[in-house]
């Protein structure tokens, strides 16, 4: 079973940018569904962006601002995320399934106002 790490968040001020990374044990190539995931205190878990059969989807608040990508040859996803507002503020999570679904541990973004 992959295992997945999570690396990049921190401390932004608003209208700044990160580019989170999520490094995969094992090759991520034949995966068909991957994305990012974030979750703030008292709220629910949410997509914020994926990759499903071929097409990237993404959550209404980030469209035009975050972009989701993989190097198959890294094993590893990318969320570059720009135009960051303090509502970005969250957990970020890395998700895959092949099979079963794997969650990363998370990586914390925090966008000051």
């Amino acid at each position: 079973q992959v295992q997945l790490v999570e690396s990049g968040g921190g401390l932004v001020q608003a209208g700044g940018s990160l580019r989170l990374s999520c490094a995969a044990s094992g090759s991520i190539f034949s995966i068909n569904f991957m994305g990012w995931y974030r979750q703030a205190p008292g709220k629910q878990r949410e997509l914020v962006a994926a990759l499903s059969g071929g097409t990237i989807i993404y959550g209404d608040s980030v469209k035009g601002r975050f972009t989701f990508s993989r190097d198959n040859a890294k094993n590893t996803l990318y969320l570059q995320m720009n135009s960051l507002k303090p509502d970005d503020t969250a957990v970020y999570y890395c998700y895959v399934k092949s099979g079963v679904g794997v969650w990363g541990q998370g990586t914390q973004v925090t966008v000051s106002s």
